[in-house]
């Protein structure tokens, strides 16, 4: 069972929270434990601050992956961690990348929850993994591969977990 926290600190339109869940879901369905986790929407401003404090990048990216950090004696706990999602420059890079809205949020949201669950992509072989098991379950909701145009970097832009 998935308990999602959605906070909504943009006032710009954002995916329901159904479809939040949804995507969840589908990134979480490997693990067999339940899972609480923390989505929270913000702004240009906060999303800076974040990416400053934990990258030491000064501006806002699109996602921010904060895996909880959980002492031993409390590893039975679901808490997975949060994911800082910054509304604008989703919607930004869709514009400029020229993917449908709701997949580049599909896509980062399960970009996001991956690397909850451990996933990295900073090495080739990491990486393959990672964005292999994107595109499978972007297929799935029936979503192109958003690594086809990717030729130099197969990343999404700066997506992190903690302070990477």
């Amino acid at each position: 069972m998935l308990e999602l926290d959605l906070q909504l600190e943009s006032q710009q339109p954002a995916p329901s929270e159904a479809e939040f869940r949804q995507w969840c879901e589908l990134a979480l369905r490997q693990r067999t434990a339940d899972s609480e986790l923390t989505i929270r929407l913000v702004d240009e401003p906060e999303g800076r601050e974040l990416n400053h404090t934990w990258r030491h990048k000064d501006y806002a990216t699109n996602v921010l992956s904060f895996p909880a950090d959980v002492p031993d004696e409390l590893l039975d706990i679901p808490l997975l961690g949060d994911l800082v999602i910054c509304v604008p420059v989703v919607e930004r890079e869709a514009a400029e990348q020229g993917k449908a809205l709701d997949a580049h949020w599909a896509h980062l949201v399960i970009h996001g929850c991956l690397h909850l669950l451990g996933y990295d992509h900073i090495d080739d072989d990491e990486a393959e993994e990672m964005e292999a098991l994107e595109r499978t379950l972007l297929a799935e909701l029936g979503h192109p591969d958003p690594y086809a145009d990717d030729e130099i970097d197969s990343s999404p832009t700066d997506t992190t977990k903690d302070s990477e």
